[in-house]
């Protein structure tokens, strides 16, 4: 059985969001200019072999890996309902995955993921998802049953296309659910704090933007359609260029919903069309409007390294409460 690299766990902190095995290497830097541009790297990096542990026996085939970190996966076999182009470049990928039931029940927070393998690779290295459909697990009857399916945005990279290419009705091989996702009902619902959330800042950047559409979407946030009181919402979403923006006809329902969307792309100048939008990063943007009422305001974010840090400064600085600056790891 292969043991996880330490490049797969940089994936993990990074945010969760699908960049497999590779590793991010932030560059230099200053504090309003960052770069946010991932340099990926091979390099090989010895870590202590792993200790295995006895399998779990369930109705579903399992196996248990010592990760360091964490419980010890329990795969379920799982076919793929559907894959197609998040965007126009085609550079993610949106892959719909039919979940066992039960392992459906356990997502019940946005921002938390699962791992996914080829179906029964023991060798492989198995890459981390945060899950971009909201949560449905535990939710009002009104809304239904619980879904038994799970949609991942997954960006293209040169060792990925097993996942990314993959054909419906195959099959991959996906942990139970993990992590206890953004947490927002401990640190914006009561009186933990002096003063009561009344706005929510969302960040993102390329395909971290899954776990944060999940929080859109998934009627937690306390946020109402304009007009209907209740709590203000905008989201900075960070890209390249327009075509490398996934669920941007997504962007409407989201604003009727009451959150605000803030494209941001950095690279106008590769676009097919002219930008007419913000451009630079998301965390320049955050600089230039500012945060109206820091200490009424809390954020989630999830994205590259050196934006998530930047904007953490921000917001800190400006006098956000630390544990209202929520990251879904």
């Amino acid at each position: 059985m292969m043991k996880p690299s330490l490049s797969s766990l940089v994936v993990l902190a990074a945010a969760l969001a699908p960049w497999n095995v590779e590793a991010f290497t932030v560059g230099p830097s200053s504090p309003s200019s960052k770069l946010y541009h991932a340099d990926v790297t091979k390099t090989a990096t010895t870590i202590p072999r792993p200790a295995f542990l006895s399998s779990v026996q369930q109705k579903r085939r399992s196996t248990a890996i010592f990760m360091g970190w964490g419980p010890d996966p329990i795969w379920s076999k799982c076919t793929i309902s559907s894959n197609a182009p998040a965007c126009p470049s085609a550079s993610c990928v949106s892959v719909s995955v039919e979940i066992p039931a039960d392992v459906a029940a356990e997502y019940k927070v946005p921002g938390q993921y699962v791992q996914v393998r080829p179906e029964g690779d023991d060798n492989a290295q198995p890459i981390f998802l945060a899950i971009a459909s909201p949560p449905t697990a535990g939710a009002d009857e009104a809304a239904g049953p619980t879904s038994t399916t799970f949609e991942f945005l997954i960006k293209k990279t040169d060792n990925n296309d097993w996942i990314t290419d993959i054909a419906p009705s195959a099959c991959v091989d996906v942990s139970q659910v993990l992590g206890n996702g953004f947490p927002t009902a401990e640190n914006m619902e009561g009186f933990k704090y002096d003063f009561p959330t009344q706005n929510v800042l969302l960040f993102a950047s390329g395909s971290g933007i899954a776990p944060i559409r999940a929080a859109i979407e998934s009627g937690q946030m306390g946020v109402n359609p304009p007009g209907k009181g209740g709590r203000t919402a905008r989201l900075y979403y960070g890209v390249s260029t327009p075509g490398d923006m996934p669920y941007a006809e997504k962007f409407a329902q989201w604003e009727m919903a009451g959150f605000q969307v803030v494209p941001v792309v950095s690279r106008p100048e590769d676009a097919k069309q002219e930008w007419l939008g913000r451009t630079g990063y998301v965390q320049n943007a955050l600089e230039e409007d500012g945060v109206p009422v820091p200490r009424n305001s809390a954020a989630l974010l999830c994205g590259v390294k050196g934006m998530v840090e930047s904007v953490k400064d921000l917001l800190s600085n400006a006098g956000v409460f630390e544990g209202r600056i929520m990251t879904n790891f």
